[in-house]
């Protein structure tokens, strides 16, 4: 019989969802701290960011006022870019070493320990939300209720904007991959979309980056959270 996908078991000779476990957050907490100082001399700076991700994150996340939550911050670079332009963002992350590297490097900013699975935020309270490469190792079944969760903060109308790896070939579905920290997910943009739309937001932008033999090829979405979720109207 051929093998489980990732996050799936096979009942009455059918597929069905695993159902959520959270032991992925602790492996990958401990995954990324045993690399933090290789990753932070990485990719720690907003120098590292590509000028058009910036922007395309500028440009969704600084437009309102309120408050922002960088969800999966790492060193705190995003976040720090984010309050470089007027924007009140705080960093979040469940890996200690990144939180305490962002409390150093930028320490006008606000960085706490704390995972996206469960946010410390009342509903309907955050403006915006970056989700950048932060949800790119939840196993597919997850994914659902993580951006339930990110939609519960938002306000009506609020912001998110995520990144992720994109499927490498037309026709491709989710597939696992090797990250070089923890096992990651390629996503087909279009159905990554389609997940938002089920948890409520509507897309507004989208932005394609082909691999460039150095970086795997990604994908951003920015989306907006529907009124009638929160409202009910």
């Amino acid at each position: 019989m051929t093998a489980a996908p990732v996050g799936f078991r096979c009942e009455g000779g059918r597929w069905a969802a695993d159902p959520p476990s959270y032991s992925h957050s602790v492996n990958v907490e401990q995954a990324y701290a045993s690399v933090a100082d290789l990753y932070i001399g990485l990719f720690g700076t907003v120098q590292q960011v590509h000028p058009d991700d910036l922007a395309f994150i500028g440009r969704h996340l600084s437009i309102r006022p309120g408050k922002v939550i960088d969800v999966g911050c790492g060193p705190g670079h995003l976040t720090g870019y984010l309050r470089s332009l007027g924007v009140d963002a705080t960093g979040i992350d469940i890996v200690p070493e990144f939180v305490a590297h962002a409390r150093a490097a930028h320490p006008d900013g606000d960085y706490r320990l704390e995972s996206v699975e469960s946010l410390d935020a009342e509903s309907g309270s955050v403006a915006g939300v970056l989700a950048w490469f932060s949800t790119i190792h939840l196993p597919p079944p997850e994914l659902d209720g993580v951006l339930a969760e990110l939609r519960r903060v938002l306000t009506p109308d609020g912001t998110l904007v995520a990144g992720f790896f994109e499927a490498e070939a037309e026709g491709e579905g989710v597939e696992p991959f090797e990250h070089k920290v923890a096992t990651a997910y390629r996503w087909p943009a279009d159905e990554f979309a389609g997940r938002l739309t089920r948890a409520g937001f509507a897309e507004v932008e989208r932005l394609h980056r082909p691999s460039d033999g150095t970086h795997r090829p990604y994908a951003a979405i920015a989306a907006v959270s529907h009124r009638s979720a929160v409202t009910g109207r």
